[in-house]
């Protein structure tokens, strides 16, 4: 992959991880319970071998890449709160870039984590219990939380708030993956065209 493929590939990861927050906080279930698995590898996933594997494959990021390709597309396609959490994660992903101490604590916790669930076989609420800890105490403090809205009878759902932690983990990880592969703000501006074109080919790979 080239380095805009791999770019967007990472904003694809982000547009997957908001999508599920949504659909998680309006109906109490993701959509498809595949995208938590992607999302869920993705975060534990510390040693990849490229961008794309981080994720598994086109086939797991393909809903990602289109909700990537309408956010970035006709504005009456847009959906704002998308736009919203997104930039929430990028935000917070500056901010752990910055922060030494916030990265390394990070990396071990999420070692930790690796291990009970590729070692130990821990069950998935527990893992998603331990990420959701993780973005509580190590993400939420770094800057603005992102503030999720939704059906307040799911919201107040113990198991649902820390499942859409974990999703936010899995953003903000998308995102610090987007910035090292070389994403920056301004290609939002100047680059939105090559970015647009890039997910529409992407999104058509087998």
């Amino acid at each position: 992959m080239n380095d805009w493929q791999q770019r967007v590939v990472a904003l694809a990861g982000m547009a997957l991880s908001a999508a599920a927050v949504q659909q998680l906080a309006r109906s109490g279930q993701v959509l498809h319970d595949t995208v938590t698995e992607t999302l869920l590898n993705s975060t534990l996933n510390l040693t990849p071998d490229s961008t794309l594997a981080v994720y598994g494959s086109i086939d797991e990021v393909r809903p990602g890449l289109r909700t990537l390709i309408q956010q970035m597309g006709s504005s009456r396609q847009k959906d704002l709160e998308l736009t919203r959490y997104m930039v929430g994660m990028i935000h917070l992903s500056r901010r752990l870039l910055a922060n030494d101490d916030a990265m390394n604590t990070l990396g071990q916790r999420l070692e930790q984590v690796s291990r009970q669930y590729h070692e130990f076989g821990f069950e998935r609420y527990r893992i998603l219990e331990s990420l959701a800890g993780i973005y509580r105490e190590v993400i939420s403090p770094l800057g603005q939380p992102i503030k999720v809205n939704g059906n307040p009878v799911h919201l107040k759902i113990e198991s649902n708030q820390h499942h859409i932690r974990a999703l936010l983990l899995a953003g903000v990880r998308s995102a610090v993956l987007w910035q090292q592969v070389g994403g920056k703000r301004r290609h939002f501006l100047l680059s939105r065209k090559r970015m647009l074109e890039t997910a529409q080919q992407l999104v058509k790979l087998s």
